[in-house]
């Protein structure tokens, strides 16, 4: 199936000069949304005891692949969101800074994680979420993406596997 055809770029959001990867038709297309849910299992090689999604959009398939690889799920969340103690850190997005939290018991030493976010571009998100991984003692597998733009560069920051449904 080609994925690319339910993506559509939206022009200048969040602000001027950003281009916008909008997955809502992917994920409002049953078939769609289930073939690319195999499609980022398939890219899974090792057992994984938690997946973590990142807010917000890494919430719509890391709970999915979660369930397929019969691991937890752990969101990481915009600050103020997680109602229990956590840990944060602040990162730089393409377009400003912003603070990620996780819970503090979300994660025991030695588990196995899967980072999942929809887009990875500059990297930041993703590095963020590493380093609250690393914290908590996790081991990260690796890091799955619905798409990357490989013009950004965001997988050098990762010093982690990095697997992407698409390439842009």
């Amino acid at each position: 199936m080609n994925f690319e055809n339910y993506i559509r770029d939206i022009y200048d959001f969040p602000k001027k000069g950003i281009v916008f990867k909008d997955i809502t038709p992917l994920l409002g297309n049953p078939e769609a949304f289930n073939a690319l849910a195999n499609t980022l299992v398939a890219l899974i090689d090792q057992k994984i005891d938690k997946v973590i999604g990142i807010e917000a959009r890494g919430f719509f398939l890391g709970g999915v692949l979660a369930q397929k690889l019969n691991a937890g799920f752990v969101p990481v969340r915009k600050k103020g969101k997680l109602p229990y103690d956590t840990i944060e850190v602040t990162y730089d997005l393409e377009y400003g800074t912003d603070i990620l939290q996780i819970h503090k018991d979300a994660i025991t030493k030695g588990d196995k994680i899967l980072i999942h976010d929809d887009i990875l571009a500059t990297g930041g998100t993703a590095k963020a979420v590493c380093k609250l991984v690393e914290q908590l003692g996790g081991e990260i597998v690796q890091c799955n993406f619905i798409a990357e733009l490989d013009f950004l560069n965001g997988k050098e920051k990762l010093n982690y596997p990095v697997k992407s449904a698409l390439n842009f």
